[in-house]
């Protein structure tokens, strides 16, 4: 699909500010003219008006409002190489096939949906306000965008980055960045502990309604996520950074009343929801109830009904093959076209009011238990008690019973699936997929485990899923077929793509790419493991 084929909407609170972006270009984005007429500090600060647009601009950023963006970002990169969407879409070239365009792969890097927008907003909240506690906000905002910017590609711009209004800075390595952005992020739990009731209005807040304390275990959380995105190549300084988020009097998100998302839309709703139902199919006067250009990818389903898990009603729309209550399509394959076959795919149960997930109590749990049990780390329990809190917390936030019986099957599953479609056709069958139980055992299958867990209940989540999958090689998921790999020379096709390549224009406007892709320590494409997942 074309990204002017769905129309684009920014969330209101930052239509206040995307006036801003309006005389700004890539490289020098936030050299802007000054207004003579334009509001003062204290008349900002007066209001809160400045504030609240600020903050919630920020905000719509950390998983874009913006439709096409949205559908990039999430639908087609994070959500289709974590496992959880399959597209059904017309389009020749994609992510799942490891052939998408330039259009398809810069935008987290360069879109003016993300990087500018946030920036923009960022630069004005640091100009109204002295206030410690927003600055403190504004910074765990920039660490919930930009983590997600250099988990796709690698080393990217940021301690430099906004200087001087400039994006054409020079990267940095990524442990400068995930060190950063972690002791950032501790910093920002410090202010907000030491201020812990400071009056951030409830309109400047569309996250926490003024919550200080909320924020605190959000960003708390975000520093244990970071913490174990770098265990592997970096375990000392994410132990300490762990510990020391254990210690921390902020606590963590650990109840699903504080988890952390985004329910504030335009007209178009929730924008994983409308890329999701775009282009539905409409045969012979049937429309399709499935979904349209993302259905649930043949992974999760295959996962869940490998579990008989209770959650497959909240997370699936049943699909239309006969027989097959949920039924996912494979990724990275020949795809049937929509009106073909594609339709009868399980849906995703998603509506265009749910709210966009930045962060839930399980996953959290999940983490804690990653690091108590497989780490050593001391999170003040021990990893049975974080893991099955994950999955009690994750029946909770789907409102579905079972978790004590789902945490009581004890035997080891196969994972399999034989696509509907037709069954002589090179996308038809895969091997099986061993999995361990869901019953808690510190055994060799301990990360496996968790991480299979955390990965079902992340559901949605799919950037972060895929980090998760580069990072631990869990879940294993079907790979691409050989028809469907249309990169074979760069891209495994078990282990799928390990990053985006740099957008074009980098090359043109950023004269220190040669540095970025040194410390990338690869060639510039999709088979390229970033740092933190160069261990597996």
């Amino acid at each position: 699909m074309k990204k002017n084929t769905i129309f684009s909407s920014l969330n209101m609170a930052a239509v206040a500010t995307a006036a801003l972006l309006a005389s700004a270009c890539t490289a020098n984005y936030l050299n802007i003219n000054t207004n003579p007429y334009e509001v003062s500090k204290e008349q900002m600060e007066a209001d809160g008006y400045g504030l609240g647009a600020a903050l919630n601009g920020m905000a719509g950023v950390v998983i874009s409002t913006n439709v096409n963006t949205a559908q990039f970002t999430e639908n087609l990169l994070g959500c289709t190489q974590g496992g959880y969407f399959g597209d059904t879409g017309s389009w020749r070239y994609t992510i799942s096939q490891f052939d998408a365009t330039d259009d398809w792969t810069r935008v987290f890097l360069a879109s003016d949906q993300v990087i500018p927008l946030f920036y923009s907003n960022y630069t004005e909240i640091n100009r109204i306000t002295d206030d410690p506690v927003p600055l403190a906000l504004a910074d765990i905002l920039k660490v919930a965008v930009m983590h997600r910017v250099a988990d796709t590609y690698g080393p990217i711009p940021y301690t430099q980055i906004g200087a001087d209004g400039q994006i054409a800075v020079p990267y940095d390595s990524e442990k400068t960045v995930y060190e950063t952005m972690i002791t950032e992020l501790g910093a920002a739990v410090d202010t907000l502990l030491k201020y812990p009731v400071s009056a951030v209005p409830e309109t400047a807040d569309y996250i926490y309604g003024g919550n200080i304390g909320k924020w605190a275990k959000y960003a708390n959380s975000l520093r244990l996520r970071l913490a174990m995105r770098i265990v592997n190549v970096d375990e000392d300084f994410a132990r300490q950074a762990a510990e020391a988020a254990a210690r921390s009097a902020a606590g963590f998100i650990s109840d699903n009343s504080d988890i952390a998302q985004f329910s504030s839309f335009g007209t178009s709703g929730n924008p994983i929801y409308a890329a999701a139902w775009y282009n539905i199919a409409d045969i012979d006067g049937h429309v399709c109830r499935t979904g349209g250009e993302s259905h649930a990818s043949a992974d999760i389903t295959s996962y869940m009904n490998a579990y008989n898990d209770p959650r497959r009603a909240a997370y699936f729309i049943d699909s239309e093959w006969p027989g097959q209550q949920y039924c996912g399509i494979r990724r990275g394959i020949e795809r049937p076209s929509i009106n073909e076959a594609g339709h009868q795919y399980s849906g995703i149960n998603i509506t265009s009011q749910s709210p966009l997930v930045w962060m839930n109590a399980a996953e959290v749990a999940f983490l804690k238990a990653e690091a108590a049990g497989v780490y050593g780390f001391d999170m003040g329990g021990s990893a049975q008690q974080f893991y099955e809190e994950g999955i009690r917390l994750s029946f909770s936030q789907y409102g579905v019973e079972g978790a004590d019986s789902y945490m009581q099957q004890d035997t080891p599953v196969t994972v399999s699936y034989t696509d509907p479609w037709t069954e002589d056709n090179p996308n038809g069958r895969v091997e099986p997929i061993s999995a361990p139980s869901v019953k808690w055992h510190e055994d060799g299958a301990m990360q496996q485990r968790i991480i299979i867990q955390k990965w079902i209940a992340n559901w949605i989540l799919g950037n972060e899923a895929w980090a998760d999958y580069r990072r631990t090689g869990f879940p294993e998921l079907f790979p691409a077929s050989e028809a469907g790999n249309r990169a074979p020379s760069t891209v495994d096709s078990r282990r799928g793509a390990r990053r985006m390549p740099y957008p074009q224009a980098e090359y043109t406007n950023n004269p220190y790419m040669g540095e970025a892709v040194s410390m990338l320590g690869g060639p510039d494409n999709m088979g390229t493991d970033v740092w933190w997942a160069k261990k597996n």
